[in-house]
């Protein structure tokens, strides 16, 4: 479950539902996770239906980090999120 690379994480996108209650927990957990471990990236929360369609992603919420489309369809816990940042 975790990237395997060498390079740096430059961006984060949660891509989901406005007003999804689920979404928004995941993208608050990867800001918070984030901003305990230092990590600096371009996090961001993607609603408009055209971007997200953009990934092909037809089960949200999604998780895409620089540019590649992780995981979707699924809430991620903490410790998921974790591995897949490699912290």
């Amino acid at each position: 479950m975790e990237i395997k690379s060498i390079e740096p994480i430059k961006s984060i996108k949660i891509l989901g539902r406005d007003g999804c209650c689920n979404c928004s927990r995941m993208f608050q957990d990867i800001v918070d996770i984030a901003a305990e471990n230092n990590l600096v990236a371009d996090i961001q929360h993607v609603t408009d239906l055209e971007q997200v369609m953009k990934y092909g992603v037809m089960s949200l919420p999604a998780l895409v980090i620089n540019e590649k489309v992780i995981s979707y369809g699924r809430i991620l816990s903490r410790n998921d999120i974790k591995k897949l940042l490699n912290l």
